[in-house]
């Protein structure tokens, strides 16, 4: 995994930090207008199980985060965009939040309070928690990030940047 820290130039004088994302082979390119500040979907934030990349496309690991969830809590949604699914997948609950920097955000096990197509805003609510997720002594929210296909750590989401300098242009 590489790290990468970004900063988008406006002008001669003005700089928007991009927050730092921890991706495979393909990372995001963002603008000034793409740029999402990501919050956590549950509040407070008590990671129960640890995002763990596979070793291949098809290997064990943990594709996400496991959040802690009082049962039936309120789910919000990590950053603006659009949803593209909401429903039933296995028989479990589940939303995927598209977001304008290209991440797609996946929440589970919901039942959802949004349809595909809505538009929400960070912080919105989607659903509540229903069911349990396998791998959770306690009640949680598995909760995943995807950049093109590939999946990422979506506690990285939320890493804020550091100190910002200006570049000569």
């Amino acid at each position: 995994m590489i790290r990468l820290t970004a900063v988008v130039l406006l002008g001669s004088l003005a700089v928007v930090p991009v927050r730092p994302v921890r991706v495979g082979p393909a990372v995001p390119v963002t603008t000034a207008a793409q740029v999402v500040i990501y919050v956590a979907p549950v509040v407070p934030t008590r990671v129960v199980r640890r995002f763990t990349p596979p070793a291949s496309q098809y290997g064990p690991g943990h594709r996400g985060a496991d959040l802690a969830i009082p049962a039936a809590g309120a789910v919000r949604a990590a950053g603006p965009g659009r949803v593209a699914f909401a429903g039933a997948v296995a028989g479990r609950g589940v939303v995927v939040v598209e977001h304008p920097d290209g991440v797609r955000t996946e929440y589970e096990p919901l039942s959802p309070s949004v349809r595909a197509g809505a538009v929400v805003r960070s912080g919105e609510p989607i659903g509540r928690l229903a069911g349990q997720h396998a791998g959770c002594a306690e009640p949680c929210l598995h909760w995943g990030a995807r950049y093109r296909g590939e999946y990422l750590d979506p506690m990285t989401l939320l890493e804020r940047l550091g100190v910002v300098r200006l570049l000569p242009w």
